[in-house]
């Protein structure tokens, strides 16, 4: 699994708030799996159903604790935004940047938020393939790793 998934130059400027499970550890196995290279969702041992955040509960049947499970980081953009205006001082001069909702088709459908790679002034499209890049940062005060996306060569016929 792991969908090509590649280490990437750092996309975003350091200075940024370090992302980290909340207090309760509800999301650790996600940051855990970046660390390792492997993009990780919930899926319910009782029903199937997959699921993007972390909950304790399975949002469809209710049981307690659902599984974390290894998923192909491939997707489809489904939704986009350019943005232009700087979220935190340290982006001020760095925009515009790509920040995209990518389905997982294959993960019944959940999705999930990342920066797009390339040019910030590419051209986008709602259904386009993409594919994980995880960015790493083993210096980091924790270390940690992102997922960030980057579009499938439209030549590629595996891309999804």
């Amino acid at each position: 699994m792991g969908g090509g998934a590649v280490s990437a130059d750092f996309y975003l400027p350091e200075g940024l708030p370090v992302p980290v499970p909340e207090a309760d550890g509800l999301s650790a196995p996600y940051w855990d799996g970046l660390r390792n290279g492997k993009l990780l969702a919930q899926r319910c041992d009782h029903c199937g159903t997959w699921q993007f955040g972390a909950e304790w509960i399975c949002h469809r049947c209710h049981e307690f604790d659902p599984s974390w499970t290894q998923v192909d980081a491939k997707g489809l953009i489904y939704s986009w935004e350019r943005v232009w205006h700087p979220s935190h001082p340290c982006l001020r001069g760095r925009g515009p940047y790509l920040v995209v909702l990518v389905e997982l088709p294959h993960a019944g459908g959940i999705r999930m938020l990342g920066n797009l790679l390339g040019d910030p002034m590419q051209d986008v499209r709602i259904g386009t393939a993409v594919e994980g890049v995880f960015e790493h940062h083993p210096n980091a005060n924790p270390p940690y790793s992102l997922m960030q996306w980057k579009i499938v060569s439209q030549a590629d016929p595996q891309a999804l």
